[in-house]
């Protein structure tokens, strides 16, 4: 492959990009804002340009200066990661009307699938289960309360191109309804530049299943099982591991076709994650899909040995997928921890700052996958995640005691992290029988906040 790529994102995601991309001979060029003018990712990138302000609006986000880097420096390939502009379809039209390769799927996909009520309507078409809730989008208070009682509460008012944890409200009653129906809407509107909303039904206690696949150019659509993702706090995931506990051999293989069923509906191509709620009995849903890599895909590269970001790229270039659905396979478990620059003792505020010393764990079936090193200065602008630390043993108990092990290693001074309270859930009873799901983080915190006092 005669090519160059650039990468529009920044952080432990443009260092991963970058090493793949070296890995296969590709050169490549980082984007930066003046706030990451020392960020690891500058410099291990063969070329690098300032694209704008410290803001994410002035830099990340500018879709135009993001295309003048990329053609000023001849790259014939974009790679967005994940955030910032990875589903953005307007951006993807204007990198297509440039000539240049967008890593991931097409504009046309992205629209189909990232609106999440018209996602809904091409799942129930394809015959893959779905939540209980609005046909589409709902145009106001009224409509959405009329929805609401005729599913029965709880329900959720979720922004139709949300993500990461936001646009989402749960709600138990008419009289929380329309107050509800408008902060969502506002943030909504302020994350996405988007406020249509829907409403579904809320299923209590689920497990967060997600499903990642793969699809060329060519036709091939492939899962690469599951992650559970269920640890999660405000909607925002801590933990993911694969395989998941609560999935059988029989469910695996169900919640796998109907992933690859939805891709193929859509005649999606690149990565992509089929996400799912399972409750209690087994049954799943349909949520939503994200058109891109996903933060936590290192725990699938290690049960699979398969690079998914290595994939991505040789997809975008017209490569036929390097392997069948047969000859996936399963290869011990996985576990990942998101290191965040906060501090769980003062309500996971925040905490950027200069980082003063740093020790990784190391060892065999240990990964890190960061852009931090000592001397680096976390910046106040962005998400607060340092590092995902992964792990992989041949069974659950050994993937929890190496974790355990790899986190009383992991240091980090001059700024707080959530390394501790990590090393916390890694000793939950609950977590250690794998009796968890979504609510798990909101338990143990009541269950700490008692302890403290």
């Amino acid at each position: 492959m005669k090519s160059k790529i650039l990468i529009a994102n920044r952080g432990e995601i443009a260092v991963r990009i970058i090493r793949a991309c070296k890995e296969l001979g590709i050169p490549c060029v980082a984007v930066y804002s003046t706030a990451d003018k020392d960020s690891l990712h500058v410099k291990l990138a063969d070329e690098a340009v300032c694209i704008g302000g410290n803001s994410s609006k002035e830099s990340y986000l500018n879709v135009h200066h993001v295309l003048s880097a990329a053609i000023a420096t001849g790259c014939n390939a974009i790679h967005p990661g994940y955030g910032f502009l990875a589903e953005n379809a307007a951006f993807v039209d204007m990198v297509d009307e440039c000539g240049i390769t967008f890593i991931g799927p097409s504009a046309s996909s992205i629209k189909l699938i990232g609106d999440k009520a018209s996602a809904r309507q091409i799942a129930i078409k394809s015959g893959v289960p779905v939540v209980e809730g609005s046909d589409g989008v709902i145009q106001d208070v009224k409509e959405g309360l009329k929805v609401a009682k005729k599913i029965g509460y709880p329900v959720m008012i979720k922004a139709s191109s949300g993500g990461g944890g936001r646009g989402i409200t749960i709600v138990r009653s008419d009289d929380e309804f329309a107050l509800a129906f408008e902060r969502t809407q506002l943030e909504a509107a302020s994350s996405f530049g988007d406020d249509s909303l829907y409403v579904e039904k809320f299923i209590d206690a689920p497990r967060h299943i997600e499903i990642q696949i793969m699809a060329d150019t060519l036709g091939n659509i492939v899962h690469l099982y599951e992650r559970d993702c269920s640890i999660q706090r405000r909607n925002q995931k801590i933990i993911e591991e694969a395989p998941s506990v609560a999935v059988n051999d029989m469910l695996r293989r169900r919640i796998g076709a109907a992933a690859v069923k939805l891709a193929k509906a859509i005649q999606y191509v690149n990565a992509g994650t089929v996400e799912f709620l399972v409750d209690p009995k087994g049954n799943f849903y349909f949520i939503e899909m994200n058109t891109r890599i996903q933060v936590e895909h290192p725990v699938t590269e290690m049960i699979t040995g398969i690079d998914i970001v290595k994939e991505q790229i040789k997809i975008a270039f017209g490569k036929e997928l390097s392997f069948k659905q047969r000859d996936v396979r399963i290869n011990g478990h996985a576990i990942e921890c998101r290191i965040n620059a906060e501090d769980p003792l003062r309500n996971f505020a925040p905490s950027p700052g200069k980082i003063h010393n740093i020790l990784f764990p190391g060892g065999l079936g240990v990964r890190i996958d960061t852009h931090i090193y000592n001397g680096y200065e976390v910046p106040p602008f962005y998400d607060s995640l340092l590092a995902k630390l992964i792990v992989h043993a041949p069974t659950r108990k050994e993937a929890i005691r190496k974790m355990r092990v790899a986190l009383e290693q992991f240091a980090i001074e001059g700024i707080t992290s959530n390394v501790e309270y990590q090393y916390v859930i890694m000793h939950s009873p609950d977590f250690i029988k794998g009796n968890i799901d979504t609510g798990f983080i909101a338990r143990l915190n009541v269950q700490l906040e008692g302890a403290i006092k």
